[in-house]
């Protein structure tokens, strides 16, 4: 299942989709400061090692890397400080009722603009036991080749 990377992506967290079965995703706003979307902008941020966890009625993203802007001199900020993101209610209480579940967290996918407002993709994930890991790797090889000799076929 190969994903054109979208014009509005800036950051992926590809880790994620090898780690974990994505069971449900969400589109959420995230609460950033004004060096923090500039460096966003510019690529600067990792999600490799970052989750979301329901604290007190509202979700936080943590352990998500933001490089210190630049150009943004005393104006720059932790950079793997907690950011919440915004949520509908209703949205947040499915949330976590899933994440009470046991072997389900919640796990940021990918950073992209949507009308200029930078957007976070969070999903509901299970995680994969190394025999699936290894399967999946395994199924995407199988199809990888089997596009290859069609492809060298039909030319």
């Amino acid at each position: 299942m190969a994903k054109k990377k979208d014009s509005n992506t800036l950051v992926d967290n590809r880790k994620a989709f090898h780690d974990y079965f994505i069971e449900e995703s969400y589109e959420a706003g995230i609460e950033l400061i004004g060096t923090e979307v500039k460096s966003i902008r510019a690529g600067k941020a990792n999600l490799k090692d970052s989750y979301a966890e329901v604290r007190n009625g509202e979700v936080w993203v943590r352990n998500m890397h933001v490089s210190p802007y630049e150009q943004g001199n005393i104006f720059n900020k932790d950079p793997m400080r907690d950011r919440r993101l915004l949520l509908h209610k209703f949205q947040i209480a499915t949330l976590s009722k899933y994440v009470t579940q046991s072997g389900y967290t919640m796990v940021p996918l990918s950073l992209y603009l949507k009308n200029g407002r930078v957007k976070v993709n969070i999903a509901v994930v299970r995680g994969k036991k190394n025999y699936d890991k290894r399967d999946a790797l395994r199924e995407k090889d199988a199809k990888r080749t089997i596009e290859r000799e069609l492809k060298d076929r039909y030319r």
